[in-house]
């Protein structure tokens, strides 16, 4: 006796027909169709057993129905965009719903590169230099008057030159005498440290920190042999080519101050009126 092999819907004999095997069950090309066929999302017809089933995210075409939802052209093997439930052709998506390039104001198609700086797109290619006309890329850049430059092209063009070592100033700075230098430039004459943030001063236009400058130039206090510097409105006083500190100016004898008062002297010695009486 034959063994029998049937549909596993309808029960009718599969001996001489097309069949399909699902979950190790074998069913008619018509049962199958039925229960089973994906149903394609432009016809609305079932896809057949004979035709190819091309899905996106869960959803089902024709091959012949898998086109551009705007200018009709075949999808098939090529790239494609969704939008609310609409398949596009890159194309029309671009033309669509791309943003434009700032430069060359045509669409940046999807899934290119593209540039974006302050609300504005480019093409990668598009997003180049001003001055030497090379893309930026992912580069540093600086902009000015509406335009971008790469950080060499934007020194050479716009950024100072240190007066002391030549180079571009691109942050900070210190302006001294008119002239930009850079703060690690900016030293005393004497023994190089930065000026930048400290008091100094100045002999001949050349810069000095305070105590090169009292150490070199300053004249020496008679009294205390330190230079009086004069600078931020030290007082002092100034008698037959000597000087003295305020603070220095008293009696040999007593140390009276002798600031604003008389004094008489004896030899190098400075004296208040009563101490000098038996002179």
């Amino acid at each position: 006796m034959t063994e029998r092999f049937d549909c596993h819907h309808c029960n009718e004999s599969l001996f001489g027909k097309k069949y399909i095997l699902r979950e190790d069950n074998p069913y008619c090309v018509e049962c199958f169709e039925t229960l089973y066929a994906n149903t394609c999302e432009e016809c609305k017809k079932p896809i057949g057993c004979d035709c190819k089933d091309l899905s996106y995210k869960d959803r089902h075409w024709h091959e012949t129905c898998f086109h551009c939802s705007q200018c009709n052209h075949s999808l098939v093997d090529k790239p494609f965009a969704a939008k609310e439930d609409q398949l596009l052709c890159t194309e029309c998506y671009s033309n669509e719903y791309s943003s434009k390039c700032h430069e060359c104001k045509k669409a940046i198609m999807p899934g290119t590169r593209k540039m974006e700086y302050k609300g504005s797109s480019w093409h990668e290619t598009c997003f180049i230099c001003h001055r030497c006309q090379q893309p930026i890329g992912t580069k540093s850049f600086i902009p000015k008057d509406n335009e971008n430059f790469c950080v060499p092209c934007y020194e050479k063009q716009y950024a100072m030159q240190c007066v002391q070592c030549k180079k571009p100033i691109t942050t900070g700075g210190v302006t001294y005498r008119d002239q930009p230098w850079h703060r690690e430039c900016f030293v005393c004459t004497a023994c190089k440290k930065q000026l930048s943030g400290q008091r100094f001063t100045s002999r001949d236009e050349f810069a000095y920190c305070l105590n090169c400058f009292c150490d070199l130039y300053a004249k020496k206090c008679a009294g205390c042999t330190n230079p009086i510097s004069g600078i931020g409105g030290t007082k002092y006083i100034s008698f037959e080519e000597r000087q003295w500190h305020n603070d220095c100016f008293n009696c040999k004898k007593c140390s009276l101050s002798l600031v604003g008062r008389g004094f008489l002297t004896e030899r190098d010695d400075i004296l208040c009126p009563d101490c000098g009486k038996d002179i």
